[in-house]
């Protein structure tokens, strides 16, 4: 499909072909390890085993590929499989990668409890100060590795600018695109080498899947990333690559309304006298939003703030919401609430990347933003 269709036609329609047996207009779910050939070698697509190669995958691959504005996408089965993925592609031992000082506590544990003992080296750095980043290079440095927004503080990072400190190091930049998704953001057009991203979030939306990817522009790279993914093995299976493929058809409707919530939602806690600190790129006095508003469609449905009483009180609120389920994850069309100093970012604690105490992460879901609102009022008390 031409790339010059609009991203909600894209998101529909790239890799998404009939099937040519039956016209069945959504894609078969694959679910079979291996294939029949025609005589020794002679592979019918190119199909010959699940692992190298899928048709329900290759589609949802050909997709993200499309939505990105890259030339080939890789899904696997985890976001930190994609991660892992690629920093085997990308590093030896004794390389160095800058990380953000705002990160997923995930992929601070894949660097810091994994690839380290590899002798993968790492620095944290904060992304949204273009001189921290250039300071944090050494002649060693293979790779600079953003997220923006980033998990679970919100920050803002000029993809552009990092881009260029770190090609001016012979270095490639990472960006992990999850809490913005392709439809509000597009960092390959602003300088990315690599996409990041967790389809269990908002491209599956529906809180029913896990799963990873990689986009890239270069050629040679995917063709490595590719050799890697069949190598190692941790790849989407055919249903959970269905079900990715089937959340991203209304992922431009669900981020409008996600975005139009989250609006909503940070306007009530600017205004609450139990919170301290409201961390939402959408609002003026966010030091990232002008940054945002440069290269971001819309400000996305993450909100994080700070709430007066002190960790214990953050605890509380997220104990007596009602409407924002307690959980992990985000990116679904039902709203969540955490604490991500004792969930998702339990694992950055001593370190740099330490979260404050008193923040609660929540991800503001498609439900009515006034019963959202009215939630959050009453868990704040």
């Amino acid at each position: 499909m031409s790339d010059q269709h609009s991203f909600e036609t894209l998101a529909i329609h790239a890799g998404n072909t009939a099937d040519p047996l039956t016209g069945a207009v959504v894609p078969p779910i694959y679910q079979v390890s291996t294939y029949k050939q025609d005589g020794v070698g002679g592979l019918r697509g190119g199909y010959e085993y699940s692992r190298s190669a899928n048709p329900t995958r290759t589609a949802l691959e050909e997709n993200l590929a499309a939505l990105e504005g890259g030339r080939r996408g890789l899904a696997f089965a985890s976001g930190l499989a994609a991660e892992d993925c690629l920093l085997r592609t990308l590093l030896t031992p004794g390389d160095h990668v800058v990380i953000p000082n705002d990160a997923y506590g995930g992929t601070f544990r894949l660097f810091a409890k994994v690839a380290a003992r590899w002798g993968v080296e790492f620095s944290v750095a904060d992304t949204s100060d273009v001189a921290a980043v250039r300071a944090a290079i050494t002649p060693r440095t293979k790779a600079v590795w953003v997220e923006t927004p980033s998990n679970p503080l919100l920050g803002i990072t000029d993809i552009a600018a990092v881009a260029q400190v770190a090609h001016d190091a012979g270095a490639r930049l990472v960006v992990d695109n999850t809490f913005a998704s392709p439809y509000l953001q597009q960092p390959l057009a602003l300088g990315a080498d690599v996409i990041v991203h967790s389809t269990t979030k908002y491209m599956g939306g529906h809180s029913d899947v896990v799963g990873g990817a990689l986009v890239v522009s270069d050629p040679e790279l995917a063709d490595e990333l590719a050799f890697h993914q069949n190598a190692m093995g941790a790849v989407s299976g055919p249903f959970d690559a269905w079900l990715v493929l089937r959340g991203i058809k209304t992922l431009a409707v669900r981020m409008g309304r996600h975005t139009e919530n989250a609006t909503k939602v940070a306007d009530l806690l600017t205004r609450h006298p139990k919170v301290s600190q409201v961390l939402y790129p959408g609002l003026p006095e966010h030091p990232g939003h002008d940054v945002a508003a440069k290269q971001m469609r819309a400000f996305g449905g993450m909100v994080s703030f700070r709430v007066a009483g002190g960790e214990e009180a953050a605890v509380e609120v997220c104990n007596r919401a009602k409407l924002f389920t307690l959980g992990e994850s985000l990116g679904g069309v039902e709203s969540l609430i955490e604490h991500p100093g004792r969930m998702t970012h339990a694992s950055v604690a001593g370190s740099l990347l330490e979260v404050p105490a008193d923040l609660v992460r929540i991800s503001v879901g498609i439900e009515n933003g006034d019963d959202l609102v009215a939630d959050l009022t009453q868990a704040l008390g």
